[in-house]
């Protein structure tokens, strides 16, 4: 309690003395909301009821026996029963803080939050300095989302009771969660000023100085939690999650396994260890771990995406066919992997939308005034990213921060992902005009130090990838927010303005599965690097271990794009194309086994699926041209390994499909000058490539059309893209100066 019981009891006594009855009764119900058993307060609120009389004792305290029913059913776990006995007193004593905050706390119990914060609310109007009140009011409004209002109740709760040790604790945690870790740390070691032995404050303490980035006295305190309590499976899991951030993967799963031992169904845990277990390339562990966690808690979206993804990229069809009616369901918070298992924009939109909903929370974008624009002024552009290194984003992009116009941008490059310094991420250092090294920053601090720099355009290149900070730009990054490349898809944030794209990717049939405005480029949206290097290396079919006088199909898709329908085609075509093989991509010895068998399923030799080993981008683009056709895949067409075939000269046949993901080789077929190779059905699709299979001539006749167009067509012809992509950013830039919302922009070639 704020005060000592002895003073509490001193101060009813003389509020009754003086004919408060009210306030003396709050004091004593306020005892027994916390000491249920107290004979005193019960003692004292029977004594005010024969003071007061039975005329007035209808408004106020319930008798002790119909106080004692009440509580002996809630403390007995009979919620029901106990909720239609508080309910009925309500309605005789409505001035009980007791009742309101009991039946508040049948509510919080059956998940009915905003009854119970209705209860809590009644309960603080009656008694405004009972601290108990507040802080159970602040628990439902936190779990409602309502963080301001939750932190000012935890405020108040300590401000009626200073010593309120969970109060401070809560308030703390909530600090955490909100980003706030040098609040949350205030707070938090004030609590163990109060309890040295509070166990939960040192679990919060080592989240809020993991937040900040002092890794190392997060260690300590975790430890310290431990210490205190050795099979607290909350610190094991906290302790298990900051190891593997620091890169000690034995540790990290040594403490997540001592955390699962103490809390076997601690969903957490058990996905913790599996991504863990992902980074040895242990995948069937990794499955199993995730069927734990989905054991644990079967609504857990991100170890179902996880799972799926996984045996995605290790071509287990069957296990992902089990799952066929979970999947429309999930993605809610794991978006990317759910692209490839199907081509459902309208879903993918309510994915993201959902996603960039739980990383804005109550987050407010800064507000940034319109003015004049200046017309020497040069447009500062802002690219975010975690992937500034041998990235396939990066290699489209490079040489548009190149040959940006200096007379009329300033580029600007934010890192906040790894340091890896190959020869790509040295390239890009030396591409813009400022490069930020930002990866000990919160999202918040990102953010600001942007504005500080003068940002005029942020472009996120991470959408919802592996990586992704869309925080960022929920706090404001720049007056303009753009998402572009990184992920094939909407953002689904109200705070990105613009997405960019073209009319093939997203038509105007399909636009309302979108949640930006669009910023239409006239050809492809794509960017291309037109001076890639191609290995002058000479290799041979025999090199490859193709066969010298065999059709050669091609994919060189991640795995995890393959799916049935497309492998059904493929086999049917070398069922036709007598001799012929499939050139795959070797991703992982799962999908390698698993397409192996497949293929025997189909009636097909094995032997005739081949796999590519991987090797450095300039050979792969070389040893291309030994295939003849790049068959892509549909859900997730190729995107940069189709520019990859078509700069090294490989023709390349897609299949149309609804969402951006699907459609993006469409996209650069259109821009390459070779539109029929991107056909609108799999029918179409299976006709076209065993045409073209059995037509040497048709063949030839398409290859020198692509070779003829390579460095002529808009595709590869890097300066018209970046003037369009300038006049984009600039018309972006006109309209917010002159106050006008964003709205769908066209560049005109």
């Amino acid at each position: 309690m704020g005060k000592p019981l002895e003073t509490m009891f001193m101060n009813a006594k003389r509020c009754a003395r003086r004919g408060e009855f009210e306030s003396a009764q709050q004091i004593y119900e306020a005892v027994l909301l916390e000491f249920p058993k107290n004979v005193r307060a019960r003692q004292g609120l029977e004594a005010l009821r024969k003071a007061r009389g039975e005329a007035v004792a209808l408004d106020g305290a319930p008798p002790p026996q119909d106080t004692d029913h009440f509580l002996a059913l809630l403390n007995a776990g009979r919620l029901e029963e106990a909720l239609s006995v508080g309910e009925a007193l309500i309605e005789s004593y409505p001035r009980s803080v007791l009742l309101h905050d009991g039946v508040g706390r049948i509510h919080y119990a059956c998940k009915n939050l905003e009854s119970a914060a209705a209860s809590f609310r009644n309960a603080v109007a009656v008694s405004p300095d009972c601290a108990e009140a507040h802080y159970n009011l602040a628990r439902v409004l936190q779990d409602l989302g309502k963080e301001d209002d939750a932190l000012a109740s935890y405020e108040a709760a300590i401000a009626h009771k200073p010593d309120y040790a969970d109060a401070y604790n809560n308030l703390g945690a909530l600090y955490v969660a909100r980003g706030a870790p040098h609040e949350a740390i205030a707070a938090l070691q004030g609590v163990l000023k109060l309890r040295p032995d509070y166990i939960d404050a040192y679990i919060n303490l080592g989240n809020a100085f993991r937040d900040i980035g002092n890794n190392n006295t997060a260690v300590a305190y975790y430890k310290q939690a431990l210490a205190l309590q050795p099979t607290s499976a909350t610190a094991h899991f906290n302790l298990g999650r900051l190891y593997n951030d620091q890169g000690k993967k034995g540790e990290a799963i040594m403490a997540l396994e001592r955390a699962i031992v103490h809390a076997p169904d601690n969903a957490e845990a058990h996905r913790e260890l599996a991504n863990i277990l992902l980074g040895f390339d242990l995948r069937d562990e990794a499955i199993l771990s995730f069927d734990r966690a989905i054991a644990a808690d079967p609504n857990d979206d991100l170890a179902w995406c996880a799972k799926l993804h996984q045996q995605a990229q290790m071509c287990d069809w069957e296990a992902i066919a089990s799952a066929a009616d979970r999947i429309p369901t999930l993605g809610k918070t794991a978006v990317w992997g759910m692209l490839s298992l199907e081509d459902d924009p309208a879903r993918h939109r309510t994915r993201s939308e959902c996603a960039a909903a739980m990383i804005k929370g109550n987050i407010k974008r800064h507000p940034f005034v319109p003015s004049a624009s200046d017309p020497g002024k040069k447009i500062r552009i802002g690219y975010f990213s975690a992937d500034f290194w041998s990235h396939a984003v990066m290699h489209l992009i490079a040489r548009l921060f190149e040959m940006h116009d200096r007379s009329r941008f300033e580029v600007h490059a934010f890192s906040y992902g790894k340091q890896v310094h190959d020869a790509m991420h040295e390239r890009l250092v030396g591409a813009v005009d400022v490069f930020h090294q930002i990866d000990h920053f919160d999202d918040g601090a990102i953010a600001a130090r942007a504005r500080e720099c003068g940002i005029d355009i942020a472009v996120d290149l991470m959408g919802h990838t592996k990586g992704k900070r869309l925080g960022i730009f929920a706090y404001g990054a720049a007056p303009i927010q753009i998402s572009y490349l990184g992920y094939p898809g909407t953002s689904g944030a109200d705070f990105i303005d613009y997405m960019i794209a073209d009319a093939v990717t997203i038509p105007q049939e399909r636009r309302a599965h979108y949640s930006e405005n669009m910023l239409y480029m006239p050809h492809c949206y794509q960017p291309n690097d037109n001076c890639r290097e191609i290995s002058a290396r000479p290799f041979t079919r025999a090199d490859m271990g193709l066969p010298e006088d065999a059709f050669v199909f091609a994919c060189f898709n991640s795995s995890y794009k393959i799916t049935p329908e497309e492998f059904d085609i493929w086999m049917r075509l070398l069922e036709q194309v007598e001799g012929s093989v499939l050139w795959l991509y070797k991703a992982n010895r799962w999908a390698e086994a698993n397409l192996r068998k497949e293929a025997e399923r189909r009636g097909v030799d094995p032997a005739r699926v081949i796999f590519a080993e991987p090797m450095p981008v300039d050979e792969h683009l070389a040893r291309q041209h030994l295939a003849d056709l790049f068959l892509d895949t549909f859900n997730v067409n190729a995107h940069t390994t189709a520019s990859d075939a078509l700069w090294g000269g490989l023709p390349l046949l897609t299949r149309m499909g609804k969402g951006f993901a699907a459609r993006v080789a469409g996209s650069l077929l259109h821009a390459v000058g070779l539109p029929e190779l991107a056909v609108e059905t799999s029918e179409a699709y299976e006709a076209k490539a065993l045409e073209l299979a059995t037509n040497p001539q048709k063949l030839k006749e398409l290859r020198e059309r692509l070779a003829a167009n390579r460095l002529s067509s808009p595709l590869f012809d890097t300066e018209r893209f970046v003037r369009n992509i300038e006049a984009g950013y600039l018309a972006a830039y006109d309209r917010f100066c002159k106050g006008q919302a964003p709205d769908d922009i066209r560049i005109v070639a």
